[in-house]
């Protein structure tokens, strides 16, 4: 816990406005979702016997292929999920916005950090990495300036979308360095190693795509409206309706509808592992996985209580 009478000025006002954050983001989550089997005594910014409020809103999803194992991203923190439960990382609140897992324990992450964080000099962590399965997070690059809503790997070429300058930052070292593209509102990015340059990107306005790293957009004629798109081989895009409809194409302007998320849910995350498993999130916070391309999909976690309102 921080204590701000043992910090100087600055500190002060940065931990009071990052409690403050804190406090509303954890007030909301506990109004409406959490995983109340996991309790959250002796956890730093909640009173002790206080049920861990859940996830909050979910932002990335993705599997370590160390082992396997699902890994979820939301307002509250980095979780692993498995046999129904979002099991937090670390003990840690880190309001993780942009995430993507780029090997094995490795994950690249951008947001808040964590309110009762004592090491906090910025509200944006900027590019974070960490290499032990969000056990612990080590800047990488631009902290204090950006904050990636979207994050996209295609080998070494990173993609992130930053909600500070409202552009598209490319990188061609994982992230050490950037160059900063066009404005666009963007929603979902996707890429794929083997044709780095070519970027797809949902938008306000449609999907666009970019053929030259992110440096220009175009819009892509015929695609429906889309939430999330992933791009998890060369020749095969993958994407959500926003009404929960799973739709494939080879090259972005003719679609096949291939399935649908349960109960008309509304999706906000979708992450292809592989073309045929598939992990999705919707804005009730639950997860789900389909192992045959988006065609039928299982619950591998259900938050407690409604829906959870973007913060």
């Amino acid at each position: 816990m921080i204590t701000t009478s043992r910090l100087p000025r600055r500190g002060r006002t940065l931990a009071a406005t990052l409690l403050l954050t804190a406090a509303t983001v954890l007030l909301a989550a506990c109004s409406s979702s959490g995983d109340t089997t996991n309790p959250a005594s002796g956890t730093p910014g909640l009173a002790s016997g206080t049920p861990d409020p859940g996830t909050g809103h979910l932002h990335g999803l993705g599997v370590d292929p160390a082992d396997g194992a699902v890994y979820a991203a939301g307002h509250l923190g980095v979780f692993r999920v498995a046999n129904g439960k979002a099991t937090r990382i670390a003990d840690r609140y880190q309001d993780t916005m942009g995430f993507t897992v780029t090997g094995p324990k490795t994950f690249l992450a951008s947001g808040h950090p964590d309110p009762t964080d004592p090491t906090a000099t910025s509200p944006h962590l900027g590019l974070v990495r960490s290499t032990d399965a969000a056990a612990t997070w080590k800047n990488v690059s631009v902290s204090g300036e950006a904050d990636f809503h979207a994050l996209q790997a295609a080998g070494e070429r990173l993609y992130g979308f930053d909600s500070q300058s409202g552009r598209l930052w490319a990188s061609n070292d994982q992230g050490r360095t950037w160059q900063q593209g066009p404005q666009e509102a963007i929603g979902d990015l996707a890429a794929h190693a083997g044709q780095p340059q070519q970027l797809w990107a949902t938008t306000q306005d449609g999907l666009k795509l970019s053929k030259d790293g992110g440096r220009t957009f175009t819009p892509v004629t015929g695609a429906p409206a889309l939430a999330a798109i992933d791009r998890p081989t060369e020749d095969l895009l993958v994407a959500l309706t926003p009404d929960g409809h799973v739709m494939t194409s080879r090259q972005g302007t003719s679609w096949s509808k291939r399935g649908a998320l349960p109960d008309g849910a509304q999706p906000t995350v979708l992450a292809a592992v592989t073309s045929s498993r598939l992990l999705a999130a919707d804005t009730a916070n639950t997860i789900y996985e389909s192992t045959d391309g988006g065609r039928t999909w299982n619950v591998l976690y259900r938050a407690e209580g409604g829906a959870h309102t973007e913060h």
